[in-house]
Protein backbone atom coordinates (compact mmCIF):
# COMPACT_ATOMS: atom_id res chain seq x y z
CA UNK A 1 0.00 0.00 0.00
CA UNK A 2 2.82 2.39 0.99
CA UNK A 3 4.72 1.67 -2.23
CA UNK A 4 1.57 2.30 -4.23
CA UNK A 5 1.20 5.73 -2.65
CA UNK A 6 4.85 6.78 -2.84
CA UNK A 7 5.17 6.00 -6.54
CA UNK A 8 2.49 8.62 -7.26
CA UNK A 9 4.15 11.39 -5.23
CA UNK A 10 6.59 12.59 -7.94
CA UNK A 11 3.80 12.68 -10.55
CA UNK A 12 1.61 14.65 -8.16
CA UNK A 13 4.36 17.26 -7.79
CA UNK A 14 4.72 17.32 -11.59
CA UNK A 15 1.00 18.06 -11.81
CA UNK A 16 1.54 21.00 -9.46
CA UNK A 17 4.20 22.21 -11.90
CA UNK A 18 1.65 22.00 -14.70
CA UNK A 19 -1.07 23.68 -12.63
CA UNK A 20 1.25 26.54 -11.71
CA UNK A 21 2.34 26.84 -15.35
CA UNK A 22 -1.26 27.16 -16.50
CA UNK A 23 -1.78 30.03 -14.06
CA UNK A 24 1.44 31.63 -15.34
CA UNK A 25 0.00 31.44 -18.86
CA UNK A 26 -3.19 33.25 -17.81
CA UNK A 27 -1.22 35.93 -15.96
CA UNK A 28 1.11 36.41 -18.94
CA UNK A 29 -1.78 36.71 -21.40
CA UNK A 30 -3.33 39.38 -19.18
CA UNK A 31 0.04 41.21 -19.02
CA UNK A 32 0.31 40.59 -15.28
CA UNK A 33 4.02 40.10 -15.73
CA UNK A 34 5.10 39.94 -12.08
CA UNK A 35 2.53 37.27 -11.24
CA UNK A 36 3.43 35.32 -14.39
CA UNK A 37 7.07 35.26 -13.38
CA UNK A 38 6.14 34.27 -9.83
CA UNK A 39 4.23 31.22 -11.07
CA UNK A 40 7.00 30.31 -13.52
CA UNK A 41 9.43 30.31 -10.58
CA UNK A 42 6.97 28.22 -8.57
CA UNK A 43 6.79 25.77 -11.48
CA UNK A 44 10.59 25.57 -11.48
CA UNK A 45 10.53 24.71 -7.77
CA UNK A 46 8.03 21.89 -8.38
CA UNK A 47 10.11 20.75 -11.38
CA UNK A 48 13.18 20.47 -9.15
CA UNK A 49 11.40 18.52 -6.44
CA UNK A 50 9.59 16.04 -8.70
CA UNK A 51 12.92 14.80 -10.05
CA UNK A 52 14.50 14.71 -6.61
CA UNK A 53 11.54 12.79 -5.18
CA UNK A 54 11.57 10.32 -8.08
CA UNK A 55 15.25 9.56 -7.36
CA UNK A 56 14.80 9.42 -3.60
CA UNK A 57 11.71 7.20 -3.70
CA UNK A 58 12.88 5.17 -6.72
CA UNK A 59 9.54 6.04 -8.29
CA UNK A 60 10.49 6.28 -11.94
CA UNK A 61 7.86 5.60 -14.60
CA UNK A 62 7.35 6.13 -18.33
CA UNK A 63 4.23 8.16 -17.66
CA UNK A 64 6.20 10.35 -15.25
CA UNK A 65 8.77 11.15 -17.91
CA UNK A 66 6.11 12.10 -20.46
CA UNK A 67 4.09 14.05 -17.89
CA UNK A 68 7.19 15.97 -16.86
CA UNK A 69 7.89 17.02 -20.45
CA UNK A 70 4.28 18.12 -20.94
CA UNK A 71 4.32 20.17 -17.74
CA UNK A 72 7.67 21.73 -18.62
CA UNK A 73 6.54 22.80 -22.08
CA UNK A 74 3.51 24.55 -20.59
CA UNK A 75 5.39 26.17 -17.69
CA UNK A 76 8.65 26.96 -19.49
CA UNK A 77 7.51 27.06 -23.12
CA UNK A 78 3.96 28.36 -23.44
CA UNK A 79 4.12 30.68 -20.41
CA UNK A 80 7.21 32.62 -21.61
CA UNK A 81 5.74 32.66 -25.12
CA UNK A 82 2.67 34.41 -23.75
CA UNK A 83 4.88 36.85 -21.85
CA UNK A 84 6.57 37.77 -25.11
CA UNK A 85 3.23 37.77 -26.98
CA UNK A 86 1.89 40.38 -24.56
CA UNK A 87 5.12 42.36 -24.71
CA UNK A 88 4.98 42.41 -28.53
CA UNK A 89 1.69 44.27 -28.16
CA UNK A 90 3.39 47.00 -26.13
CA UNK A 91 6.72 47.50 -27.86
CA UNK A 92 7.46 50.18 -30.43
CA UNK A 93 7.11 49.22 -34.11
CA UNK A 94 9.21 50.87 -36.83
CA UNK A 95 7.14 52.62 -39.48
CA UNK A 96 7.72 49.92 -42.11
CA UNK A 97 6.15 47.32 -39.80
CA UNK A 98 3.00 49.27 -39.09
CA UNK A 99 0.12 47.16 -40.32
CA UNK A 100 1.89 43.94 -39.38
CA UNK A 101 1.73 44.65 -35.65
CA UNK A 102 -1.44 42.55 -35.37
CA UNK A 103 0.40 39.47 -36.67
CA UNK A 104 3.99 39.76 -35.44
CA UNK A 105 3.14 38.94 -31.77
CA UNK A 106 2.30 35.36 -32.82
CA UNK A 107 5.98 34.84 -33.59
CA UNK A 108 6.40 34.62 -29.81
CA UNK A 109 5.12 31.04 -29.96
CA UNK A 110 8.35 30.04 -31.65
CA UNK A 111 9.56 29.73 -28.06
CA UNK A 112 6.90 27.09 -27.31
CA UNK A 113 7.79 25.08 -30.41
CA UNK A 114 11.53 25.07 -29.76
CA UNK A 115 10.99 24.34 -26.07
CA UNK A 116 9.02 21.22 -27.06
CA UNK A 117 11.82 20.21 -29.44
CA UNK A 118 14.37 20.77 -26.68
CA UNK A 119 12.43 18.58 -24.26
CA UNK A 120 11.93 15.81 -26.81
CA UNK A 121 15.63 15.93 -27.64
CA UNK A 122 16.56 15.74 -23.95
CA UNK A 123 14.39 12.66 -23.43
CA UNK A 124 16.27 10.63 -26.04
CA UNK A 125 19.76 12.14 -25.75
CA UNK A 126 21.98 9.95 -23.55
CA UNK A 127 24.72 12.60 -23.50
CA UNK A 128 22.77 14.79 -21.06
CA UNK A 129 23.05 12.78 -17.87
CA UNK A 130 25.46 15.09 -15.99
CA UNK A 131 25.35 18.24 -18.15
CA UNK A 132 23.21 19.77 -20.90
CA UNK A 133 23.35 20.16 -24.65
CA UNK A 134 21.54 23.39 -25.46
CA UNK A 135 19.84 25.84 -23.11
CA UNK A 136 17.55 24.14 -20.52
CA UNK A 137 13.93 25.26 -20.82
CA UNK A 138 13.62 26.51 -17.20
CA UNK A 139 16.64 28.79 -17.78
CA UNK A 140 15.06 30.13 -20.97
CA UNK A 141 11.78 30.82 -19.15
CA UNK A 142 13.60 32.56 -16.31
CA UNK A 143 15.42 34.75 -18.83
CA UNK A 144 12.17 35.94 -20.42
CA UNK A 145 10.35 36.40 -17.12
CA UNK A 146 13.21 38.43 -15.67
CA UNK A 147 13.68 40.50 -18.82
CA UNK A 148 10.01 41.38 -19.23
CA UNK A 149 9.51 42.22 -15.54
CA UNK A 150 12.86 43.82 -14.75
CA UNK A 151 13.39 45.81 -17.96
CA UNK A 152 9.77 46.50 -18.95
CA UNK A 153 10.03 50.28 -18.76
CA UNK A 154 12.98 50.25 -21.16
CA UNK A 155 11.52 47.64 -23.53
CA UNK A 156 8.45 49.76 -24.32
CA UNK A 157 10.45 52.90 -25.17
CA UNK A 158 11.57 54.07 -28.61
CA UNK A 159 15.07 52.78 -27.76
CA UNK A 160 13.80 49.23 -28.21
CA UNK A 161 11.46 47.87 -30.88
CA UNK A 162 9.78 44.74 -32.23
CA UNK A 163 12.75 43.86 -34.45
CA UNK A 164 15.09 43.59 -31.46
CA UNK A 165 12.53 41.50 -29.64
CA UNK A 166 12.15 39.12 -32.56
CA UNK A 167 15.95 38.76 -32.81
CA UNK A 168 16.02 37.77 -29.13
CA UNK A 169 13.21 35.25 -29.71
CA UNK A 170 15.07 33.74 -32.66
CA UNK A 171 18.39 33.62 -30.77
CA UNK A 172 17.02 31.95 -27.66
CA UNK A 173 14.93 29.53 -29.72
CA UNK A 174 18.14 28.49 -31.47
CA UNK A 175 19.98 28.13 -28.15
CA UNK A 176 17.33 25.70 -26.91
CA UNK A 177 18.10 23.16 -29.64
CA UNK A 178 21.76 24.03 -30.26
CA UNK A 179 24.63 21.59 -29.77
CA UNK A 180 26.33 23.95 -27.31
CA UNK A 181 27.42 22.05 -24.16
CA UNK A 182 26.14 23.75 -21.01
CA UNK A 183 27.28 22.86 -17.51
CA UNK A 184 25.08 21.64 -14.69
CA UNK A 185 25.07 23.27 -11.24
CA UNK A 186 24.87 19.92 -9.45
CA UNK A 187 27.65 19.71 -6.84
CA UNK A 188 29.09 16.25 -6.12
CA UNK A 189 31.32 17.72 -3.40
CA UNK A 190 32.68 21.11 -2.29
CA UNK A 191 36.05 20.75 -4.00
CA UNK A 192 37.16 23.76 -6.07
CA UNK A 193 38.89 21.46 -8.56
CA UNK A 194 35.76 19.39 -9.24
CA UNK A 195 33.35 22.36 -9.31
CA UNK A 196 35.49 25.25 -10.57
CA UNK A 197 33.06 26.34 -13.29
CA UNK A 198 30.08 26.30 -10.93
CA UNK A 199 31.95 28.33 -8.30
CA UNK A 200 33.04 30.92 -10.88
CA UNK A 201 29.45 31.14 -12.09
CA UNK A 202 28.12 31.75 -8.57
CA UNK A 203 30.82 34.31 -7.69
CA UNK A 204 29.73 36.50 -10.61
CA UNK A 205 26.02 35.75 -10.21
CA UNK A 206 25.66 37.15 -6.69
CA UNK A 207 26.86 40.71 -7.52
CA UNK A 208 24.68 40.70 -10.66
CA UNK A 209 21.56 39.96 -8.65
CA UNK A 210 22.45 42.54 -6.00
CA UNK A 211 23.10 45.28 -8.55
CA UNK A 212 20.35 44.58 -11.10
CA UNK A 213 17.51 43.18 -8.99
CA UNK A 214 14.92 41.18 -10.93
CA UNK A 215 16.54 42.03 -14.27
CA UNK A 216 19.68 40.42 -12.86
CA UNK A 217 18.22 36.97 -13.47
CA UNK A 218 18.20 37.64 -17.22
CA UNK A 219 21.82 38.79 -16.96
CA UNK A 220 22.65 35.62 -15.01
CA UNK A 221 21.23 33.42 -17.78
CA UNK A 222 23.32 35.31 -20.35
CA UNK A 223 26.37 34.84 -18.10
CA UNK A 224 25.54 31.11 -17.85
CA UNK A 225 25.44 30.84 -21.65
CA UNK A 226 28.69 32.79 -22.10
CA UNK A 227 30.53 30.75 -19.46
CA UNK A 228 29.24 27.51 -20.99
CA UNK A 229 30.52 28.56 -24.42
CA UNK A 230 33.93 29.56 -22.98
CA UNK A 231 34.41 26.34 -21.01
CA UNK A 232 33.11 24.24 -23.92
CA UNK A 233 35.53 25.97 -26.31
CA UNK A 234 38.48 25.28 -24.01
CA UNK A 235 37.65 21.58 -24.03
Amino acid sequence: MANSITRHIPNSVTCLNLFSGCIACVMAFEAEYELAMLFIILSAVFDFFDGMLARTLHAYSKIGKDLDSLADDVSFGVAPSLLVFSLFKEVHYPSFLIGLDAYIPYLAFTISVFSALRLAKFNVDERQTSSFIGLPVPANALFWGSLVVGAHDFLITDNFNAIYLFVLVALFSYLLVSEIPMFSLKFKNLSWKDNKVSFIFLLVTIPMLLLLGIAGFAAVIVWYIVLSVITGFKK
